[in-house]
């Protein structure tokens, strides 16, 4: 295959993929998969007759794009920015043509209605509901004339998310600041010094890039240099920066527009319409557990601010503490009553032994084996796995750990591949693992904060929910079907394995002495581990409550702005509220440029059942027990999304969750 994107016989060519690849292979699988949709749209109601050759074609143009929006993602240039937008509305255009065909829907009804449905399996059958559910909210039932506003809403949209996350990663890469003076770097760890450092000695270059911001939030004494970082990275994407990249019209145009695509399908908000796919069932109940959770968490976060502000006034001479200051009051408060810091703890976490400690866990809880392996790679940073358990290879994944330019924030699991039957053969799964972390400095390897290690464990427990399916069907493979509101339970859950002794010393080295994590080290970074508990559990309260008001009862026709409605949130919810001229809205990407619209509330909701799902290995007789970690992949992880997450959660729990296990963990009650 001379075109890279259309060559599906193995694991992606990225060594040889170039933006004028794109728009010949996108076409052509749009037409491949036209075809395929008249093909099946003369096809009688049957599985192996319209849903299978309808999935091929699906599937290649998925893969392909899924190549083309990665390297947007993570290795983005002019050239491929400018074919990745030029081809966007064209694959949006295609979903949502699927989505509002008529002929499809009512092939799929025939085949729920007729007697072969009961002899499909269990996940088919979950797959079959799921496209009916989908094609109503895809538009299928509206009239030819909203139908044709529909899909223009959705393609506007999606250039609107593309647009937002360009323009925070432009805003991101456009602000450094140099610093000269040696007092201004005064308390700055060397690690981070040495990433700085210009070339003939001629200063400190800091960004907002996080390797890079974090540090000086965390560690400068300068109050002045955290002061302008603070304000640079609050106002990214904002009307304080270049107009081109200001994030705020965007947000007034994607807001009514969701409501409006909403009303058109019949509901009267974003938010029940984004509902519907999800465990919860209203936006109702969402409020009243997320309000639950902030009276339970606000007690704690007012002692947290009362600590925090006393300490800052009587040890740092800082009366009124500031939004600039928290990170770096909170570090000397955590250093001064647990006698650590997060750069002493860093030195213990090399990447190397941190990738050996992770698949030792999972090689003891579910019998799988990680081995590095070759593949074609779009970057000399990426490193790539095969994962292979007692019958063979299972799946592979790709690992990008470190930060750089041409990469969005943030960390994220996405599929390459996904495992499906193709005959007597079984296709392998393929996933990508991307962090932001710093890389290799002064000769040593890459050191990893704790707070790294808990992220990476996060990205890989989605790893794992993706290769570890035992799920056939590409429509509930790995994550595919999973509720978005659950598909954070395996990926919290891996967290939990960061905060114990016997998996946490088989992953440390020092980085100069060589020596494992000393057990008094470690015994204060698990006596901090609540440390500003209360604190943090109300941010994230913030932000959900935030998205699911903004996607509910928030009218963008008012005269009142997202800020607005940010304001009256904070003023119910928040014991911390940041400047007047902070910009949160303008960054927050999950809602405005990923899946997460009146969904950012899954975090926690899926925390109750992460940590709920955690106390089934309290309970046995080890944390790193392979009978419970069998029963967690034959239950949850293997079955993917082939039935609804509650009954998952029942069959490995033999219960309902309960929320008292997450409190526990957060140290809000006793245990």
């Amino acid at each position: 295959m001379h075109n890279p994107l259309l060559d599906f016989s193995g694991l992606p060519r990225f060594a040889e993929l170039t933006p004028a690849h794109v728009s010949p292979a996108i076409d052509t699988l749009l037409a491949q998969a036209r075809a395929a949709v008249s093909h099946a749209e003369q096809a009688p109601p049957a599985w192996d007759a319209f849903i299978a050759p309808l999935e091929d074609a699906n599937e290649s143009l998925g893969r392909a794009w899924g190549q083309v929006a990665h390297l947007h993602a993570v290795l983005d240039s002019p050239g491929l920015r400018a074919a990745y937008n030029e081809n966007l509305p064209k694959v949006t255009q295609f979903w949502t043509e699927l989505g509002h065909n008529q002929v499809l829907f009512e092939k799929y009804k025939a085949l729920r209605a007729c007697a072969e449905f009961s002899a499909l399996s269990p996940a088919r059958q979950r797959i079959v509901d799921n496209a009916l559910r989908d094609f109503r909210l895809g538009g299928a039932e509206l009239p030819p004339e909203r139908k044709a506003r529909y899909a223009q809403m959705q393609d506007e949209l999606a250039q609107l998310a593309a647009k937002f996350s360009e323009n925070l990663l432009d805003a991101t890469n456009s602000y450094s600041i140099l610093v000269e003076d040696q007092k201004s770097i005064a308390g700055i760890p060397q690690d981070a010094l040495l990433a700085a450092q210009q070339e003939g000695g001629r200063g400190w270059k800091f960004t907002l890039h996080m390797p890079s911001y974090l540090p000086v939030m965390q560690y400068a004494d300068d109050r002045a240099l955290r002061e302008e970082m603070y304000r640079a990275s609050a106002t990214r994407a904002s009307e304080f920066g270049k107009p081109e990249l200001d994030n705020t019209p965007l947000i007034a145009r994607i807001l009514p527009l969701r409501a409006e695509a909403a009303r058109l399908l019949g509901y009267p908000s974003y938010a029940e319409l984004s509902l519907v796919a999800k465990m919860a069932d209203s936006p109702s109940q969402v409020l009243g557990f997320l309000e639950d959770l902030a009276v339970r968490a606000r007690p704690h976060a007012e002692r947290d601010l009362a600590e925090l502000q006393d300490f800052a006034r009587d040890e740092l001479g800082l009366d009124k503490l500031e939004a600039w200051d928290l990170a770096y009051a909170s570090e000397k408060l955590r250093q001064r009553r647990y006698a650590f810091s997060d750069q002493e703890v860093k030195q213990y976490f090399p990447e190397d032994a941190v990738l050996q400690g992770l698949f030792r866990l999972v090689q003891t809880l579910y019998g799988v084996h990680a081995a590095p392996a070759g593949a074609p790679v779009w970057h000399e940073d990426v490193r790539f796995f095969d994962l292979h358990d007692a019958g063979g290879l299972i799946g592979q994944f790709y690992v990008d750990l470190y930060a750089r330019d041409t990469k969005r924030g943030g960390a994220w699991m996405d599929d390459a591949r996904a495992r499906r039957r193709r005959g007597t053969s079984i296709q392998t799964p393929v996933a990508y693992l991307n962090c932001n972390f710093s890389r290799p400095y002064g000769g040593k390897p890459a050191l990893f904060t704790h707070d790294d290690v808990l992220t990476l464990f996060h990205e890989f427990g989605h790893g794992l929910h993706h290769l570890l399916t035992r799920a056939e069907d590409l429509g509930v493979s790995g994550i595919s079907g999973v509720e978005w509101d659950a598909v954070e339970l395996p990926s919290q859950f891996m967290e939990n394995f960061c905060w114990e002794w016997d998996v946490l010393r088989h992953m440390t080295r020092h980085a100069d002495t060589g020596d494992a994590l000393p057990r008094a080290l470690f015994d204060k970074m698990l006596a901090a581990k609540n440390f500003q508990s209360g604190l943090a559990m109300l941010r994230q309260i913030e932000f959900a409550v935030f998205d699911m008001r903004l996607h509910w009862d928030f009218d963008p026709a008012a005269q009142r702005s997202a800020l607005d409605l940010l304001a009256e949130v904070r003023a119910t919810v928040a014991v911390l509220v940041p400047p007047a001229w902070s910009r949160f809205p303008n960054s927050f990407s999950h809602v405005f440029a990923g899946g997460y619209a009146a969904g950012y509330y899954g975090y926690k909701w899926a925390e109750v059942l992460s940590a709920d799902a955690y106390s089934a290995f309290e309970e046995a007789r080890s944390v790193t027990d392979p009978d419970t970690g069998a029963r967690f992949r034959d239950e949850v992880l293997a079955v993917g999304g082939s039935r609804p997450a509650a009954e998952s959660f029942r069959a490995f729990r033999g219960r309902e969750p309960r929320v008292e296990a997450l409190l526990r963990h957060n140290g809000m009650i006793g245990a």
